[in-house]
């Protein structure tokens, strides 16, 4: 039997191995209990191009420290595709790595969507 962590880790290889396929620029999410992070990886997984996360000072200050929340996912995703816009991509593939698709990782998603980034 599987642990939980293990199920999401065997989730995340089958969304990665399909976006290598693609040779897409990676959009990664990873939700930890207090913090959410956000991370575009280039196509062939070697560099983090931009990133943003709950953990980063003018982040923390306007959220009051609570950084595991849907507020702070949205903020993170606006963030996120700002600075991604600001390296120069607009077309991402989103990676959920193997959490699922609502509450926060989908906040993120669709902030980051309404800012620009395309996936």
């Amino acid at each position: 039997m599987l642990t939980k962590k293990a199920q999401r880790l065997r989730r995340s290889r089958q969304t990665r191995a399909r976006i290598a396929l693609q040779g897409a620029v990676r959009l990664t999410v990873f939700r930890s209990n207090q913090h959410i992070f956000a991370s575009v990886i280039s196509a062939d997984g070697s560099q983090v191009l931009a990133s943003a996360s709950t953990v980063e000072k003018e982040v923390r200050e306007s959220l009051g420290g609570k950084g595991g929340n849907v507020a702070a996912a949205q903020i993170v995703g606006k963030r996120i595709a700002e600075k991604a816009k600001a390296a120069g991509l607009e077309r991402v593939a989103f990676d959920r790595s193997g959490f699922a698709y609502h509450g926060r990782v989908k906040a993120l998603a669709e902030a980051a969507r309404e800012a620009g980034l395309q996936f």
